[in-house]
């Protein structure tokens, strides 16, 4: 029987062979895929898929987290150099708003200085001069005795001492004169640049005994009204009366019982004329 088989085998043809392989080989295919090991190993290849998938999409989420993150740090770089600008520029415009109100205040300072510095030099000048006049009078022999000041048709002495209005009195009648009698802008005006070097009062002859009483002088002649502009008068009265004195321009009244220094004023001795 196996002979038979066999030399059967043998007879057939040879392009029956070629079928017999593929046959041989869709059987080797079933068998491994009726194998115990398919299963595994393909749900590994899916999971390994799945778990490369979801690893590139959480690396690309990632990536996009990154470059969020960089857009909003380079965006709050962006605002912070802005706000620096800002900054720096307010500050620069406080500096220079600064700078130019020292700059106005040093000018004002600087021009104010020079004013003080004018006015002290021409205070010095008027003080030398009045230094030279002083002198010029002192050793002056003319008119007037020694210390005394002539203007015109009087002489004038400026006391070295203060005393009350009645002994200033006094004393100018023992020189054979009387306080300061002014009868004309000319008159006063020659007073007035006389004791502008000085912050001290200086009495007059002007006087009144009451508050409602006309000024008198020390002759007893009325005060002319658009001469002096008394000021500073006491709203009450005293029993010494009210006298008159004269102070760094002004004329001012007060009780007479205070202390001053005075001017006495007599003829000058002029030469008669032919």
């Amino acid at each position: 029987m196996n002979l038979e088989m066999t030399f059967d085998d043998k007879m057939k043809p040879v392009n029956e062979q070629p079928d017999q392989k593929l046959c041989h080989k869709k059987a080797k295919g079933l068998r491994f895929l009726s194998s115990q090991w398919w299963c595994p190993v393909a749900m590994t290849l899916v999971i390994l898929c799945v778990g490369l998938l979801v690893i590139v999409i959480i690396q690309w989420m990632q990536l996009l987290q990154v470059s969020d993150l960089l857009k909003q740090y380079q965006a709050n770089l962006t605002r912070q150099e802005h706000t620096i600008e800002g900054q720096i520029l307010a500050q620069q415009q406080t500096a220079n708003a600064s700078q130019q109100k020292l700059k106005e205040t040093i000018d004002t300072l600087t021009w104010e200085l020079k004013e003080k510095t004018k006015e002290q030099e021409g205070l010095l000048q008027q003080n030398l001069n009045l230094q030279k006049a002083l002198q010029r009078a002192a050793n002056f022999s003319g008119p007037c005795p020694q210390d005394w000041l002539w203007h015109k048709e009087n002489c004038y002495l400026f006391s070295s001492a203060q005393s009350y209005w009645a002994k200033s009195q006094e004393n100018c009648r023992a020189l054979d004169a009387q306080l300061l009698q002014i009868n004309s802008i000319d008159n006063l005006n020659f007073i007035l640049q006389a004791t502008s070097h000085s912050t001290s009062p200086f009495w007059m002859g002007l006087h009144r005994k009451k508050k409602n009483d006309p000024w008198l002088w020390e002759n007893g002649s009325p005060l002319r009204p658009h001469l002096l502009k008394i000021r500073g008068i006491p709203s009450q009265a005293h029993p010494s009366g009210t006298c008159v004195y004269i102070q760094e321009g002004g004329i001012f009244a007060d009780h007479c019982i205070l202390n001053a220094f005075s001017i006495c004023e007599k003829q000058a001795q002029l030469l008669p004329t032919e």
